[in-house]
């Protein structure tokens, strides 16, 4: 059976963007008799607010979607992502990074004087790997004065791996590169996790088995791809669709207040007449 999901973080009024999106996973499991599951990807402790969780159920009732309950937080599942952490630490493809942003981006600046450095990945700038080479005394020495951020070491973790390929169902077979990203943060000081371990986890657990989601994720997935490999994980199929635009032709965004639900249904639109603005 396939599942399919719509996944916001709760750091703003879904919008127009956020409609198409969300009606676009529902539609594909639709289709096919599948599940559609709604999922709250709340790991940001700063930027994350409960308001914005009551608004996106209200804002998606509102278009007549529906999901099985419970929905899952990422905030409640933090062990999970612990222990997918844990199992990355023991196979060694992980180290702790004790650099400042503004130290990283110091260091960038300064391998970009160099040709045969790689400064700019997907995400931009790539971190220079400073901290990979430390030494096991000098890694417990500076953890011991406070927690790190976790990085993927890419280039290890691609060799154990081996080469790794998925599907998109736009793109066809597609050839993972995820060393192109250089080594990413999977788990952060504050929290023991990442948008790309958590986003990993989550469609394991929850047997995803379409990933729907825009067009600017489409090389995430390699990351992706990576850490389903190094956790035992099966490869789900993806869908990533184009990115809704208003008439300027700039992708709508939470900052795009005339675009939200919420205006949009203030100014008298009906649930009917904003799917057919999402072209449903």
């Amino acid at each position: 059976m396939i599942v399919t999901r719509f996944a916001p973080s709760p750091t703003g009024r879904l919008h127009l963007g956020s409609a198409f999106s969300a009606l676009f996973a529902y539609e594909a499991a639709r289709r096919e008799d599948g599940k559609f599951l709604l999922r709250i990807e709340d790991i940001d402790p700063l930027r994350c607010k409960p308001e914005f969780i009551d608004a996106i159920f209200e804002d998606l009732r509102w278009l007549s979607l529906d999901w099985p309950e419970p929905v899952r937080r990422q905030a409640e599942h933090m062990d999970d992502y612990a222990a997918a952490l844990e199992t990355l630490r023991a196979k060694g493809v992980v180290y702790p990074c004790f650099c400042t942003r503004k130290e990283i981006i110091a260091e960038a600046a300064e391998a970009s004087h160099a040709p045969h450095l790689s400064v700019h990945g997907p995400d931009g700038p790539v971190y220079p790997g400073t901290c990979r080479n430390l030494s096991a005394d000098e890694r417990a020495e500076k953890l011991a004065e406070g927690p790190a951020n976790w990085r993927l070491a890419v280039e290890k973790a691609g060799a154990l791996a081996g080469p790794l390929f998925w599907h998109d169902r736009a793109r066809g077979k597609i050839e993972a590169n995820p060393q192109d990203f250089g080594d990413v943060v999977i788990a952060r000081k504050d929290v023991p996790t990442s948008y790309h371990l958590s986003v990993t986890v989550d469609d394991h657990l929850q047997g995803i088995t379409l990933v729907t989601r825009g067009e600017d994720l489409l090389r995430a997935t390699d990351i992706h791809r990576l850490l389903q490999a190094l956790l035992g994980y099966e490869t789900p199929d993806y869908h990533h669709h184009p990115l809704l635009k208003g008439e300027d032709g700039k992708r709508f965004a939470k900052r795009d207040q005339a675009a939200t639900l919420q205006a949009l249904r203030a100014s008298g639109k009906t649930a009917e007449e904003v799917r057919r603005m999402a072209g449903f």
